[in-house]
């Protein structure tokens, strides 16, 4: 895919719908204007001229508003196709993982009222907070903002299934910072939106490992973390590792082999099951998974650790 030679400028206000043609309403030749009386000669041409002037008016005023209503659907269709190639190009650094290049681009259209803009813009803001070089105090304010553009997408449209697993991912990473009652609180939240992006679109299997994780993370929770969870809510957020397996390799059938950590934590879920023969044989898969990454390194060198525990 080429990446565009220039940014063109997002439109937002051309991406609402065309208003509609609203003729003027007409004020000359209505009944109560008539009289019974008869006009003489130059009261006749006197309103044969005003009746010239109204018709050429409404003829003007009608060609007015065809004309508006014209520049205006194609002012939208302008707009969408800008739109359409600034989502190629953030697409095309995604993918090269240019993760500053990104987010470069879309900070200029953090005004946008698109939601397929801001959940990109979401993920961008994530990702730089993710980098290794980003302070701790930068990260944070990256995590928070990164949660008000994916709040904003799902505002834009509900029936995004990237908006939705996009601000359960943001919720996630806020709760961080904001003490394990919030954290466990935003869990029934989380889950709701991951199984929300998976209804929209099954055969995302980035959705279908998250909500993997999710019952990974609550099936493995210590134990002094379920009695505060049992202190704070009647019936706390619980999952098996049975369950979450059913995620994993359910993510695999969608699309084989996408992801180096879905690989890791089906070994990892299977040590827990007590299977060493199929953990050892997903382990060698994500330890022999080509690292395109910095967290393909890392799942690497887990993946390696483990296998050589066994």
């Amino acid at each position: 895919m080429a990446l565009a030679s220039r940014v063109w400028r997002f439109l937002p206000l051309a991406r609402g719908a065309v208003p509609g043609t609203r003729f003027p309403k007409r004020t000359w030749g209505s009944r109560e204007q008539c009289c019974p009386r008869r006009f003489r000669g130059p009261e006749v041409i006197g309103n044969a001229g005003t009746l010239k002037r109204g018709l050429l008016f409404s003829a003007l005023s009608y060609l007015g508003c065809e004309t508006y209503q014209v520049i205006s659907q194609a002012a939208v269709v302008h707009a969408t196709a800008k739109v359409e190639e600034i989502l190629e190009q953030a697409d095309y650094l995604y993918e090269s993982g240019e993760t500053e290049k990104l987010y470069q681009l879309l900070t200029q259209y953090k005004e946008s009222e698109d939601a397929e803009v801001l959940w990109r813009l979401a993920r961008a803001s994530r990702d730089i907070a993710q980098l290794s070089r980003t302070s701790e105090e930068e990260k944070k304010l990256y995590v928070y903002e990164a949660l008000e553009y994916a709040k904003r997408a799902l505002e834009k449209n509900e029936s995004s299934f990237a908006a939705h697993k996009w601000y359960a991912i943001c919720i996630s990473d806020v709760g961080d910072y904001e003490g394990i009652k919030v954290k466990i609180a935003n869990a029934y939240i989380i889950k709701e939106h991951f199984e929300k992006a998976i209804e929209l679109n099954p055969k995302d299997a980035t959705s279908v490992h998250l909500m993997g994780i999710w019952c990974y993370t609550f099936a493995e929770m210590p134990w002094y973390q379920r009695r505060i969870a049992k202190m704070l809510f009647a019936t706390p957020p619980s999952s098996t590792y049975e369950e979450a397996l059913g995620y994993f390799h359910r993510a695999e059938q969608v699309d084989p082999n996408f992801y180096s950590k879905n690989l890791l934590l089906l070994g990892k879920t299977y040590l827990k099951l007590k299977n060493k023969k199929l953990a050892a044989f997903w382990l060698m898969k994500a330890k022999d998974y080509p690292a395109h990454t910095e967290e393909d390194k890392q799942v690497q060198t887990e993946a390696t650790q483990l296998l050589t525990g066994l």
